[in-house]
């Protein structure tokens, strides 16, 4: 059935992923069975049976008690194997390996927040070694969003007040997306994320230095990128038009209005600090919804940003 897996169902992420798979396709194929025994034996009879004249009578025929048990009992089988199969398959799903890597998973409004054991946070980028389990743990800081990894056959809803758990295990090095499935508001359908699986080696070197893209490429290229990447996009515009937060364009070097205080000039201090302590100096006319981006970002990625900010003509 490897070619009904190809057409229908995405790439496989995980061993996990063939499970989910092989129940989905077994499921399928029992119900294309049953449609064409079904439709073939009514039309059959259609054809048999039809009244081929006026003094035709249908014949009475009260009920067959071996036709009778053998439509009741085959489906009662076939519906006890899916429910043990898929309940066995459920389990798997929720209960994660001792050993796993645990990573914290924040949704917000939109964007998704990671934070490793060792203290380092990542926005809508997670990088997790090949052929280790790691287990989310889920919590939302304000409504409800739902994480959905397609290629991994995952999807657990992320709430506020609690927390929720899902597990996988990559099999293999690649990129895979991740969606928010729950929708949360105007930027759900931007509330996109990369799950990227590493091998040991480079996992190890990602952590302590980022990937070969942060590292070289120059400072607007990649601001303009982490600007996508970051969720800046879905609360600040680049051509002047209003939206969460002030707009980029034009704003660095003029004299800026702060709630409760003096103006102030948008300069490179001003840039960093409201990267890093956004509730510090709050632009006037606008809310102080701007979640900090203390450990989020390494100091190249401070400086891109603010240079990107700075070529916004």
């Amino acid at each position: 059935m490897n070619w009904l897996r190809s057409i229908i169902l995405p790439a496989e992420g995980s061993a996990y992923a063939r499970q989910v798979d092989d129940l989905y396709i077994a499921i399928i194929v029992i119900c294309a069975f049953f449609f064409v025994l079904i439709a073939g034996l009514l039309s059959y009879f259609v054809w048999r049976y039809r009244r081929r004249g006026p003094d035709d009578v249908t014949p009475h025929i009260s009920h067959n008690l071996k036709l009778e048990l053998l439509w009741s009992i085959v489906p009662l089988i076939i519906l006890t194997v899916l429910f043990f199969w898929g309940f066995n398959s459920y389990m798997v799903a929720r209960v994660a390996p001792g050993e796993a890597l645990e990573i914290q998973v924040t949704g917000k409004k939109w964007l998704w927040q990671f934070e490793y054991p060792d203290g380092m946070r990542t926005l809508n980028e997670v990088h997790v070694p090949v052929g280790k389990a790691v287990k989310f743990i889920m919590s939302s800081e304000d409504v409800i969003h739902s994480f959905y990894a397609p290629s991994f056959r995952v999807k657990m809803d992320v709430l506020p007040n609690r927390y929720t758990e899902l597990w996988l295990q990559p099999r293999e090095e690649g990129v895979h997306t991740l969606f928010c499935a729950e929708y949360c508001g105007r930027g759900h359908s931007d509330m996109l994320g990369k799950i990227v699986v590493d091998s040991e080696e480079k996992f190890q070197e990602w952590q302590a230095l980022g990937d070969e893209q942060t590292r070289t490429m120059p400072l607007a290229e990649l601001g303009a990128l982490l600007y996508e990447s970051k969720g800046c996009s879905s609360c600040h515009s680049l051509d002047g038009s209003r939206r969460e937060g002030p707009s980029f364009r034009g704003v660095f070097g003029e004299m800026t209005s702060i709630t409760g205080g003096p103006p102030v000039k948008v300069d490179e201090n001003y840039l960093r600090e409201s990267i890093l302590d956004p509730q510090a100096k709050i632009v006037a006319g606008f809310e102080g919804i701007m979640p900090t981006f203390q450990g989020l970002l390494r100091e190249r990625e401070i400086n891109a940003l603010v240079e990107f900010i700075k070529s916004r003509k």
